[in-house]
Order: C-alpha cells, then sequence, then structure tokens
C-alpha cells in the first residue's frame, strides 16, 4: 500500500495534474505526469483514475489495486518530485498483471521524459 506522502487526494491535485501533465498512452492505461513546481522537493505522488466504463464495481476495484500495486513497485526506482495519474481504460479490466506493469513502466519513463 501507497503512504499517505505518496497519494494524491484532494481533487484539485487530481485536476491539475490531469490538465497540465504530459501524457503517455497504451491501450490500458493513460499516465499523466506533471513535475513539482519547487523541483524535485518532496515525494512522487500517485493518483489513480478507474471509472464505470472499466466494469462493475469488482472489476473496478480489482484494476485500481493492480496499480496501486504497480505504483509501490515503481516508487522505488522513481525520481523524486513528481505527480502521477493513472487513468484506466476499459482494456485494462481484460489486461493480466504483467502487461499492466509494462505498460506503466513503459508510460511513466515517457512521462516523466516529457515533463523534465
Amino acid at each position: 500500500m501507497l503512504a499517505r506522502a505518496n497519494r494524491i487526494v484532494r481533487g484539485d491535485d487530481y485536476r491539475s495534474v490531469v490538465r497540465r501533465g504530459r501524457k503517455s498512452a497504451t491501450a490500458h492505461v493513460v499516465v499523466s505526469v506533471v513535475r513539482h513546481p519547487g523541483g524535485s522537493v518532496g515525494p512522487t505522488r500517485f493518483g489513480f483514475i478507474v471509472a464505470k466504463t472499466v466494469g462493475n464495481a469488482v472489476t473496478r476495484n480489482l484494476v485500481r489495486r493492480r496499480l496501486k500495486a504497480i505504483a509501490h513497485e515503481l516508487l522505488a526506482g522513481v525520481p523524486t518530485g513528481h505527480d502521477v495519474v493513472i487513468r484506466a481504460l476499459p482494456a485494462a479490466a481484460q489486461a493480466g498483471w504483467p502487461t499492466l506493469l509494462g505498460d506503466v513502466s513503459r508510460s511513466f519513463a515517457r512521462g516523466v521524459e516529457k515533463a523534465a
């Protein structure tokens, strides 16, 4: 589980990242990345958007838990000072763990390159 310091919890923060962030999309997810205004100050924070188009509540929660676990794995190797929002697309419901991990990792790396 992600620590509170590594989670985006305010709606304003979500909107800011989605509107201003550099986007990178795959068949299963869209990753928006924005660098903190103060540079690399502060921890990297993650937020997740899993809409009803992904599936019923059970499916959405499964996808959200997988995305959180992926973010927890990525946290060790990511640069500090970024806000990241991962939006699941409907195809994410049928994607397996390795597929989601690869998609999020690639999209995050491209987003960080663009945001730098």
